[in-house]
């Protein structure tokens, strides 16, 4: 299975979990001119940004930790034309990651 196949698979399991969770998916692998965030939902007010990360196992670290401060600025940066190009107005936002390690699930609110 390719990388892209691999990514789609878990962004899927993400959201599927997401949904059990209460949060309500919105838009899958969004992509506009200034870049691309895997799942969009909604959590009560808030409107969710959320990157999913997967690991096969601990050897390449925590998925969670590939979330850099400069993937977390570009999902920012996409995030806010998202609210713009949309008319969110003031809608409360949050960024959340979705960490896989092998079969496990982490839903970290609020990463960054």
């Amino acid at each position: 299975m390719n990388k892209r196949n691999t990514g789609k698979r878990y962004e899927s399991l993400a959201a599927d979990y997401l949904q059990g969770q209460g949060l309500t998916i919105m838009e899958r692998n969004y992509q506009d001119r200034t870049g691309e965030i895997d799942l969009i939902g909604r959590d009560g007010t808030f409107l969710v940004f959320v990157e999913v990360k997967y690991r096969r196992d601990m050897r390449s670290g925590d998925p969670a930790e590939a979330v850099t401060p400069r993937k977390q600025q570009h999902i920012r940066r996409t995030a806010q034309y998202y609210l713009y190009s949309h008319r969110c107005g003031d809608v409360p936002c949050r960024f959340d990651v979705v960490s896989i390690l092998g079969e496990e699930i982490r839903w970290i609110r609020d990463a960054f």
